[in-house]
């Protein structure tokens, strides 16, 4: 009888371990689930600053361009 509880108290404590280690997985789980959706949110903001900036280029672009043609045209 003695040497099972010893098994069962083995056994206890492996649970226990194993409760705990799931506890902190599951922690480290949402702490990563957190600072991923933190950086999908900063990728998202600079991909829209991303946008701004080649729209503004562009625009900066045409109106150069249109300028270079008037440039062209006095010219003549």
């Amino acid at each position: 009888m003695g040497m099972e509880m010893e098994q069962f108290d083995i056994l206890e404590q492996k649970i226990e371990r194993l409760v705990e280690i799931i506890k902190q997985l599951r922690q480290e789980k949402d702490s990563l689930s957190e600072k991923v959706q933190i950086q999908e949110e900063k990728l998202s903001d600079l991909t829209k600053q991303l946008e701004e900036l080649r729209a503004a280029r562009d625009l900066a672009k045409k109106k150069i361009l249109s300028l270079l043609e008037k440039i062209e045209q006095v010219e003549i």
